[in-house]
C-alpha cells in the first residue's frame, strides 16, 4: 500500500503525539521518582538512629557505654550488609528489583520496632527491639548501595557539561538526604521524646511505603542499564590469579603480545559499557595477567583465568586503586560516629531550655549538622565551585581527593574543639559541686556544643559527598553498586573501629579510680577520650595525604582523566 502525501503527513502526527505521550527516560525526569524512595528511607533512618543511645539507655536500661557499642554495631552491620547487596544487584536481581525487594524488608523491619514496642512483654522487648532492628539493617543492604547508583545512572556523561551536570546531582542529591535527616531529626525525635516511641515508629513505617509506592510509579522513566553478568569479584579473582600464573615473564619488552579481546564486548572488559581503559604504570605486576605467552598462544581456546583482556586489568587496578583510600578514610567515620552517641550524653546534661516552658530533646542538636550541609552545599555548588574553577580549570572546582582531605581535616579540628568543650563542662560540674550527681543539670548552656556540630557539619559536606562521587566515578561502570557499598562500608567499618577504641579506652582505664567512659559523665574523661580520637585522626590524614598524591584517576582512551589531586 502506497501513502499519499496527506496521509503520511497524518501519520507522522501521529507518531509524535504517542511519543510525546510517553514520558523520557532517564535524567531527572527519572531521577525524582527515585529520590522518593531514598528520601523516605533516610526519613526513618534518621528518625531511627538520631534518638538510638536514648531507647537504649532509658526504655532499655543499659549501661552508657554498652548502648554507645550497640548503636556502633548496629550502624557497622548495616553498612556492612550493602557489600552482599550490591554483588546480589550486579550480578543477578538488578538494581532496580534489590530497591523493591530491600524496600519492603526495610518495611517489615520497621513494623517489627513498632510491635516490641507496643505489644511484645517487657521480658522479650529487648530481643523483639534487636530483631526489628538488624531486619532493617539487611534492608539497608540491598537498598543503600542501589538507589544513588541507579539514580546516578540516569544521567549521561559523554561531555563536559554531562560531567559538571552529574557532580552537581551528587551535590543536590546530599543536600535532599540532609534536609530530610533535619526534619526527622527535629519532628520524630521530638515525638519519642515526647509522646510515644509507638507513635514514632509508626511514621516512619507509612513513609517508607509511601515511598516504595511512588518509586513504583515511576518505573516507565528510568533507564535500566542493568549487566548482569556474574559477580564482579569473578574478574578481579581471574586477573590476580592470571597474573600469578605468569609471574616469572617480564613484561614492559617491545615484542610483547597484548591481549586486547576477541570481540568489542571482551575488548572493552566485562564491566565496562564499551569503554576502552588506557594502560597505567601502576600496578604493573599485575599487567602480567594480559600478556600472551607460548601456553596461550598453542591453546586454541582462552582460559580466562591465565589470559585476561587489557580491560580487565586496568578495571582490577581501578578497584586496588581505592582500597588504600578506604583504608585513611576509616578514621573520619570513628570521628562522625561520636555524634550520634557522646554528643546527645553531653547535650542531655546541659540546659536546654528555649523559653519558660519548652526544652528541647538533645538528640534534636544533630539537626544542626544537617542545617550546616543545607547552607554549604548550594553555596559550595554554586558559588565556590564556579569562583575556583576560574583559577583550576577543573569542573568541580577542586578534585574530589582535594575535597575529600579537607573534610578530614575539619573532623580533626572537630574532635579538638569538643574536647575543649567537654572539658569546659566538666568545670562547671566541678565548681557547682554536681561531679557525684550525673542526673543533676550542669548549668551551662547546651549551645556550647554549636561549634562542635557545626564542624561535623561542614566536614560531613566534603568527605562524604566526595567519597560518593569518587567511588562512583573511579570504578568500573558496572560494579558502580559494589563501589556505593565501598564507600558506605567506611561508615560501618568506622563505627566498629570507634567501638573498638571505646573497649580499649575501658578496658585501660578500668583500673583506675575514675575509668575515662563510665556512666557518670561528669567523672568520666571524655575529654581526654576525644583527645585521643583527634590524635589517631591526625595518623590516618596523614596516610591519606601520602596515598591522594601518588592516586592515578581513571584515565578512558579518547577522553581527558578527572585531573590529579
Amino acid at each position: 500500500m502506497t501513502l499519499g502525501n496527506n496521509e503520511r503527513e497524518l501519520l507522522v502526527k501521529m507518531l509524535s503525539s504517542d511519543h510525546q505521550k510517553t514520558p523520557s527516560r532517564g535524567g531527572w525526569n527519572a531521577a525524582i521518582f527515585i529520590i522518593f524512595v531514598e528520601v523516605a528511607e533516610r526519613f526513618a533512618y534518621y528518625g531511627l538512629i538520631g534518638n538510638l543511645i536514648m531507647y537504649l539507655t532509658n526504655e532499655l536500661h543499659q549501661p552508657t557505654a554498652a548502648a554507645a557499642k550497640n548503636v556502633n554495631l548496629w550502624i557497622g552491620l548495616s553498612s556492612l550488609f550493602p557489600i552482599l547487596g550490591a554483588i546480589v544487584a550486579d550480578s543477578y536481581l538488578g538494581r532496580f528489583k534489590t530497591i523493591i525487594y530491600s524496600t519492603c524488608i526495610y518495611f517489615l523491619g520497621m513494623v517489627m520496632l513498632c510491635l516490641s514496642a507496643s505489644v511484645v512483654p517487657r521480658q522479650y522487648r529487648e530481643g523483639a527491639y534487636f530483631v526489628g532492628l538488624y531486619i532493617l539493617a539487611v534492608g539497608e543492604g540491598g537498598h543503600k548501595p542501589c538507589v544513588q547508583t541507579f539514580a546516578a545512572d540516569q544521567f549521561e556523561e559523554e561531555t563536559d557539561e554531562d560531567k559538571e551536570a552529574k557532580s552537581s546531582f551528587f551535590n543536590w542529591w546530599y543536600l535532599a538526604i540532609v534536609v530530610t535527616a533535619t526534619a526527622a531529626t527535629l519532628g520524630i525525635i521530638y515525638i519519642q521524646d515526647n509522646v510515644s516511641w509507638v507513635l514514632s515508629y509508626s511514621v516512619l513505617a507509612v513513609v517508607i511505603a509511601a515511598g516504595l509506592l511512588l518509586f513504583v510509579l515511576g518505573i516507565r522513566r528510568y533507564r535500566n542499564d542493568d549487566n548482569l553478568l556474574g559477580s564482579p569479584f569473578t574478574t578481579v579473582a581471574q586477573v590476580f590469579v592470571a597474573a600469578a600464573w605468569k609471574c616469572r615473564v617480564k613484561t614492559g619488552r617491545r615484542n610483547d603480545v597484548v591481549y586486547y579481546g576477541d570481540d568489542e564486548g571482551e575488548s572493552s572488559g566485562v564491566h565496562s559499557k564499551h569503554k576502552t581503559l588506557a594502560n597505567t604504570k601502576q600496578f604493573r605486576f599485575l599487567d602480567k595477567a594480559m600478556i600472551i605467552d607460548e601456553h596461550d598462544a598453542s591453546s586454541k581456546m582462552r582460559n580466562p583465568w591465565r589470559l585476561c583482556s587489557l580491560n580487565q586489568v586496568e578495571e582490577v587496578k581501578l578497584v586496588v586503586r581505592l582500597i588504600p583510600i578506604w583504608l585513611s578514610c576509616l578514621m573520619f567515620h570513628a570521628v562522625q560516629s561520636q555524634l550520634h552517641t557522646y554528643f546527645i550524653k553531653q547535650g542531655s546534661t546541659m540546659i536546654r531550655s528555649i523559653g519558660p516552658n519548652f526544652r528541647f530533646p538533645p538528640a534534636s542538636l544533630q539537626a544542626l549538622v544537617g542545617i550546616v550541609i543545607v547552607t554549604t552545599v548550594p553555596i559550595y555548588d554554586r558559588i565556590l565551585v564556579p569562583t575556583v574553577r576560574k583559577f583550576t580549570g577543573h569542573p568541580a572546582g577542586i578534585t574530589v581527593l582535594q575535597r575529600i582531605g579537607v573534610g578530614l581535616f575539619l573532623s580533626i579540628i572537630n574532635m579538638v574543639v569538643a574536647a575543649l568543650v567537654e572539658a569546659k563542662r566538666v568545670g562547671v560540674a566541678r565548681e557547682y559541686n554536681l561531679m557525684d550527681n550525673p542526673k543533676a543539670m550542669v548549668p551551662i548552656s547546651v549551645w556550647w556544643l554549636l561549634p562542635q556540630y557545626f564542624i561535623t557539619g561542614l566536614s560531613d559536606a566534603f568527605t562524604v559527598i566526595g567519597l560518593q562521587e569518587l567511588f562512583y566515578d573511579q570504578m568500573p561502570d558496572a560494579m558502580r553498586s559494589l563501589g556505593a557499598a565501598a564507600y558506605i562500608s567506611i561508615l560501618g567499618v568506622g563505627s566498629f573501629l570507634s567501638s573498638f577504641i571505646i573497649s580499649l579506652v575501658e578496658t585501660i582505664t578500668r583500673n583506675s579510680g575514675e575509668p575515662w567512659l563510665g556512666n557518670n559523665l561528669n567523672r568520666a574523661h571524655l575529654d581526654d577520650f576525644y583527645w585521643v580520637l583527634a590524635g589517631l585522626s591526625a595518623l590516618f590524614f596523614g596516610v591519606y595525604v601520602w596515598v591522594a598524591k601518588r592516586f592515578v584517576y581513571k584515565k578512558v582512551v579518547g577522553e581527558a582523566s578527572s585531573g590529579e589531586v
